[in-house]
Parts: structure tokens; C-alpha cells; sequence
């Protein structure tokens, strides 16, 4: 008697918010205006509160806890990356993939090891000044 496969389940496609992301990596890859403080604050002008004003405290973080670290776009959302040009961490709004909140990601350029399992993304719904140390310590253990 042959086991029983399990039901699989059919690919159905990529969401619309998946598909601009990649659209907008694709462009990223072509060449398009996606380096500087100013794309990465413009994009951040373009979100709806309450993630605009979440960005610009992560940003302003990392800015100053991490100044090597470069401000890019990266699958459209806001990065940072060391010198090599690969992204270290990024912020993702939460209309973003339609979540539910917004999330703080590091890439694994990040030097956050601590053991065999560690944490690469944090929701963010609000940044208290203890969340904010918090993220501050983050950035600086991920660049050093």
C-alpha cells in the first residue's frame, strides 16, 4: 500500500504588492534613481502616517548610529548599506504587502549572531524612547 501524499497547494501567482515590489527591483537593477538621502527621504514622504513618521525616526537613527551606512532604495523600500553596496537593514511600511504593521529588517550583512537563532525583523508600531534605544543598539551591533 503506497502512502498518502499530502493535499499540495497550487501556486496562484504573485500578490500586486509583491509584483511592485519586484517591478520596482527590477528598475533599481536598470540603472534608476535609487542612491542618496534624498530618494530614500522622498520615499519616506510618500508613505501614510503613522509609518512616515516611524521612517523618519528609523532613519534618523540609523543615520546616527550607523554613518557608513548609504541611504537606498532596495525593492523600493528604504535601505541601508555598507560600502560593498549591500543592504544592511531596511524599513518596510505596513501597506507595503498590506500588513498589519511595519517592520524593521536586517539583511544578513548584519552582524547580529548570537548563537544559533537570533531575530532579523522587528514590528513597529509605535517608537518609544526605549524602542528607540533599542534599534540604536541594534544598528551599531549590526555594522560593527
Amino acid at each position: 500500500m503506497s502512502p498518502k501524499k499530502p493535499p499540495t497547494k497550487k501556486f496562484k501567482g504573485f500578490t500586486a504588492e509583491e509584483r511592485a515590489a519586484m517591478k520596482e527591483h527590477i528598475q533599481e537593477l536598470k540603472g534608476g534613481k535609487t542612491e542618496g538621502e534624498d530618494v530614500v527621504l522622498a520615499k519616506i514622504a510618500a508613505m501614510q502616517e503613522p509609518d512616515r513618521a516611524l521612517a523618519k525616526r528609523v532613519h534618523a537613527i540609523v543615520k546616527a548610529n550607523a554613518p557608513g551606512l548609504s541611504p537606498k532604495l532596495w525593492y523600493g523600500m528604504p535601505a541601508y548599506a555598507n560600502a560593498d553596496g549591500k543592504v544592511v537593514c531596511f524599513f518596510q511600511d505596513a501597506r507595503k504587502f498590506k500588513s498589519r504593521y511595519a517592520t524593521l529588517g536586517f539583511n544578513d550583512k548584519a552582524n547580529l549572531d548570537d548563537g544559533s537563532l537570533w531575530p532579523v525583523a522587528f514590528a513597529v508600531k509605535g517608537l518609544t524612547a526605549a524602542e528607540e534605544a533599542r534599534i540604536a543598539a541594534l544598528v551599531k551591533k549590526a555594522v560593527s
